[in-house]
């Protein structure tokens, strides 16, 4: 599967020093741009190219969000099991957990592009008339 139109390549990735291999990227690259778009309300999508603001940015997310992904899988912990069918029942991520990835993604576009701007003056993180 291509992933096209990327924030920030997989090359520029690993210039950066980071670490995944090309498939998670790509995924987790996807998740942040999605999430930046939220954010900026898609002011960025049809930009031809992404400033560096956005792709440290982009950078940021992929390493916070991998982490969560990271904590999901590991740490689920046992909320029920029964011996007669062998049944186990894991808890999902708190709400306190989603909260706090919520708070950090938002913490991170909002220092990362508070000063940034379109072409014509228009700052990335507004949303107003």
């Amino acid at each position: 599967m291509e992933f096209k139109n990327q924030y920030l390549t997989y090359t520029e990735y690993k210039e950066l020093g980071g670490t995944l291999e090309e498939t998670p990227f790509n995924i987790l690259e996807l998740e942040a741009q999605k999430n930046i778009d939220k954010y900026t309300t898609g002011k960025l999508i049809d930009l031809e190219d992404q400033i560096t603001e956005v792709k440290v940015c982009t950078f940021k997310l992929i390493g916070l969000l991998d982490t969560y992904n990271s904590y999901d899988n590991q740490n689920k912990s046992i909320s029920s099991e029964s011996t007669d069918g062998y049944n186990i029942s894991y808890n999902q991520a708190t709400e306190n957990v989603s909260k706090a990835k919520i708070n950090e993604i938002k913490s991170i576009i909002k220092s990362d592009l508070a000063e940034c701007k379109l072409d014509n003056g228009t700052p990335y993180l507004y949303v107003g008339v």
